[in-house]
């Protein structure tokens, strides 16, 4: 597009000729006073409006949207979405592991007998349900704390998985003791740093 206020500023910067005389040449064009308004600090910028560029205009949310968006925004959801994906993540992760696992459904009173398909299938249930309930109290636990740092902090970076991690790893890890706190505070917060960087 033409900016004809940017000339017309060039052209006013020389002094205008006396009446009677004639007009004199036109200064040289300044190509360093051009480019300032085109791409330098003086430059205009345009208001970007989707209507020109044929878009279509977003409505206004209705307040049943807005609640919507502020249920699935809170903690409390959150933390059980978390909770249903670990246990659906731990399940299947405990049903694999006892799948490639040799003694699954052996008896240890009776080493030497064949198990029987019921019973592997009990023992793979068994697992699988075990680590489902670790893997969402532990989802759970993390995502609560990660929505109350952030929301204490009001910030979104990877501080808050870091803190979270720790404080889940910790809780988890305190019951063995202290020492097991603090590994598994560092350990926790170090996976979650590094799962927070891969995912960005």
């Amino acid at each position: 597009a033409e900016r004809p206020w940017v000339f017309r500023s060039i052209m006013a910067a020389s002094p205008p000729s006396a009446p009677g005389e004639p007009a004199p040449p036109p200064p040289p064009l300044q190509y360093s006073l051009l480019l300032q308004h085109l791409v330098g600090d003086k430059r205009q910028p345009r208001v970007w409006d989707p209507a020109a560029l044929g878009g279509i205009p977003c409505p206004p949310k209705s307040e049943e949207q807005k609640m919507v968006e502020r249920v699935m925004e809170s903690c409390p959801f959150k933390a059980a979405l978390a909770c249903v994906g670990g246990f659906v993540l731990g399940g299947a992760f405990g049903i694999f592991t006892a799948g490639i696992d040799t003694n699954v459904g052996f008896d240890p009173k009776d080493p030497y007998r064949t198990p029987t398909a019921k019973e592997v299938l009990k023992d793979m249930g068994q697992r699988g349900i075990s680590y489902a309930k670790n893997f969402a109290i532990v989802g759970a636990m993390f995502s609560c704390t990660e929505c109350v740092v952030e929301s204490y902090r009001g910030k979104s970076d990877w501080k808050n998985s870091v803190i979270s991690g720790c404080i889940t790893g910790g809780a988890i890890g305190f019951r063995a003791g202290l020492k097991a706190g603090v590994i598994g505070c560092g350990g926790f917060a170090a996976f979650s740093a590094a799962v927070d960087y891969y995912l960005r």
